[in-house]
């Protein structure tokens, strides 16, 4: 058995519960072990490390030095979530590179009685481990329900090949870990140039129009295509083009329907589990349609609650469209 310690990150708990979900049925068969980290903290997401970076640091270092005291017979950290991949590489390097910072962090965890030296861990991403540990033979061996006639574009995101400190991934702009992982699986894989393109991040929040632009490129070029699904390892990705598709169609006035799964959800399904252990069914833009293609069945789950009125529970958030001044709230 392959032992790992694990970072699962907040989303994993939350908005991305289906992914540690589905990660959780993959691992028996592939005889993975992985040993969550005692106490773990937030990473601090993106925003952070743009207000303060030694308290940023720190934030992130302090799951480090909680994960140093915990190896017994592994240095690797497993981190299913890209931002949470990216931040805890950061922080090793930067602490690594810069010794100022390194000496100024590790000034900050000692008030939590914490160290931590740079490079005592190895920090790597879920699909890393799956394609370059357990390997695709592995992985094809264990498909007992090919995906064959399912047509995927893979997405990587932007945040988990760039920068690439360690040198983990076979191209920067165009790594092929997760098309290659879902040809194992049967799937019919289709180029997707948009692979590590932007989502918008937290610009849903920040700048609507900016992030309904990229998740439109996103989107129209994977349904131009003529793919019936979109396949991510991020949970960011997964939250915006999912979450967001109704408003981004909304505001552009089409009528995409593009769902978006992760990865091990479809590892899940290939490997023979059901749906709905997987958290299938869930996400805003079904797959129904798209896994009917491989004889899937969804079941359903919950269907859509009615709009509330204003005067009931909380207001409801702006929607953004085009036209009317190219701000218009719904009423």
């Amino acid at each position: 058995m392959n032992k790992y310690l694990l970072y699962p990150g907040c989303s994993m708990e939350s908005s991305a519960k289906a992914y540690m979900e589905s990660m959780n049925t993959i691992l028996e068969p592939l005889d993975l072990h992985f040993e969550e980290i005692d106490d773990w903290n937030c990473c601090g997401a993106t925003e952070y490390l743009g207000i303060n970076l030694i308290p940023a640091y720190s934030l992130i270092a302090r799951n480090l030095a909680l994960a140093s005291k915990q190896k017994n017979g592994t240095r690797t950290v497993v981190a299913p979530c890209s931002a949470c991949y990216l931040n805890l590489a950061k922080a090793d390097h930067y602490m690594d590179e810069r010794p100022a910072l390194g000496e100024k962090v590790n000034e900050a965890l000692a008030a939590g009685g914490l160290h931590y030296v740079p490079g005592t861990l190895d920090v790597r991403h879920l699909i890393d481990i799956l394609v370059y540990d357990v390997g695709l033979e592995k992985i094809r061996n264990a498909v007992v329900r090919p995906l064959t006639g399912l047509k995927v574009v893979p997405y990587m995101g932007c945040m988990l090949p760039r920068p690439d400190y360690q040198h983990r991934w076979s191209d920067h702009e165009h790594p092929t870990e997760l098309d290659d992982l879902l040809r194992a699986l049967g799937a019919d894989v289709i180029d997707y140039p948009l692979t590590t393109s932007c989502c918008g991040g937290h610009m849903t929040q920040i700048g609507p129009e900016t992030a309904f632009e990229l998740i439109r490129r996103l989107v129209a070029d994977a349904d131009e295509r003529g793919a019936q699904m979109m396949v991510t390892v991020c949970p960011m990705c997964q939250m915006n083009v999912d979450a967001y598709q109704n408003e981004m169609n909304n505001f552009f006035s089409t009528d995409y329907h593009m769902p978006i799964l992760f990865f091990t959800q479809l590892m899940g399904l290939a490997f023979g589990r059901e749906p709905k252990e997987l958290g299938i069914g869930a996400e805003l833009v079904n797959s129904r349609n798209a896994l009917a293609h491989i004889g899937v069945e969804v079941p359903v789950t919950q269907e859509p609650a009615a709009p509330r009125k204003k005067d009931e529970g909380l207001p409801m958030p702006r929607r953004w469209t085009k036209h009317e001044d190219r701000k218009e709230a719904v009423k």
